[in-house]
């Protein structure tokens, strides 16, 4: 899915707009055991409640593209003859309603947790008439195609901190006992995909909150996949590749050439409102590094270590290896921030033997938010 379907479908989470005929799921203890279940009538809950609902279940459609948000691809075969992807049909066509198949999807999840809090499992069924819209974004008809979707997400439950109200009422204070408070989900899913504004049952779309985490256990057991590397873990391993494999060459030149063209790459991208999102497969880091100065010998080692960490096929978003907003230098005591369009103004250099790092200053200084003078005495 690219951004633009995303939001489109975001905004179905409205009381004017959604479908949602009811929400089901569980609450579950630290120890995995299910406390209660619940399957309420969306219609017949109080605006406030539901809307407070919806808003938990729109988060599950909220970060960053391939962050996030990340694509969940299904087989061939899988789509044919696999039990978790019919089982997620199953729910999507009866909207949720079979209880024997609502528990399945609650025991996979369930098997998958390691939480030290309660949690919640939300389970919702939408439909959607897609609207037919012209080039110029005007709406022109409703389209009988119709998208069937389930929204799943898992919310730890936290115990909310006694609190003193005053109350008008009566002109006096009252404690307010600790509650337990529903958190935003952790992660989640939409099955199918809306791709194309059509619906694509090859895919799903899986949030997490935190993208450090892979979450392995929950995307195995229900989508039976391996789980996609995080952005987090993504940026951590490019750069640990750039380390090891271009050693004595990674000098400042060097990196300050490849976070410049990872981020002018960014930028045209961004300019050339392309809605697929940019990837970098393996090749094309190596034409970057080799045009930043990195010889041929460097560059091979840095291809084994890719395919022994990514895979060879791999795919790196650029986004989640380089952040365009900063660039940052730092030593055991001291940190530098530059501002990304004028890295060339700082340099390392070896004088007398020492190294340093130099930074160009015609424009004012500040120290603590001092105006300084460097004179000729400072030579």
């Amino acid at each position: 899915m690219i951004e633009k379907e995303i939001a489109e479908i975001k905004r179905r989470f409205t009381m004017e707009k959604t479908n949602i005929s009811c929400i089901r799921g569980c609450y579950v203890s630290s120890k995995n055991e299910i406390l209660s279940e619940f399957n309420q009538n969306f219609s017949t809950m109080e605006k406030e409640e539901a809307e407070k609902l919806l808003m938990i279940l729109k988060k599950t459609l909220s970060g960053a593209l391939n962050k996030n948000l990340i694509d969940i691809a299904f087989s061939n075969e899988q789509v044919m003859n696999g039990e978790e992807h019919k089982l997620l049909m199953n729910l999507k066509d009866n909207d949720i309603k079979d209880d024997e198949q609502a528990m399945e999807l609650y025991k996979k999840i369930i098997d998958s947790m390691n939480s030290d809090n309660s949690y919640l499992i939300l389970l919702a069924a939408d439909k959607y008439d897609i609207p037919v819209y012209s080039k110029d974004d005007i709406k022109l008809d409703d389209s009988s195609d119709v998208f069937s979707y389930i929204i799943c997400c898992v919310c730890p439950v936290k115990p909310r901190k006694s609190a003193l109200r005053y109350s008008a009422g009566d002109s006096a204070f009252h404690n307010i006992a600790t509650q337990l408070v529903i958190d935003n989900p952790g992660f989640g899913f939409m099955f199918p995909s809306f791709d194309y504004r059509q619906t694509n049952i090859y895919n799903a779309l899986y949030y997490t909150k935190n993208t450090a985490e892979s979450n392995e256990a929950f995307i195995s057991n229900v989508f039976n996949t391996e789980a996609p590397v995080p952005a987090d873990i993504q940026k951590d391993t490019f750069n640990m590749l750039i380390e090891e494999t271009i050693s004595e060459k990674c000098d400042m030149e060097v990196m300050q050439s490849v976070h410049n063209k990872l981020s002018e790459m960014i930028a045209e991208h961004k300019a050339s409102k392309v809605d697929e999102p940019l990837a970098l497969s393996k090749d094309r880091i190596e034409e970057i590094l080799s045009s930043s100065g990195v010889d041929n010998e460097h560059i091979t080692a840095f291809d084994e270590r890719f395919d022994e960490e990514f895979g060879a096929k791999t795919e790196l978003i650029p986004k989640n290896i380089v952040d365009t907003r900063k660039f940052e230098v730092k030593t055991a005591d001291v940190s530098i921030k530059v501002n990304p369009e004028k890295t060339s103004l700082v340099q390392t250099k070896i004088i007398d033997g020492m190294k340093y790092i130099v930074i160009k200053a015609d424009e004012s200084i500040e120290v603590n938010g001092i105006s300084i003078n460097i004179s000729d005495y400072d030579k």
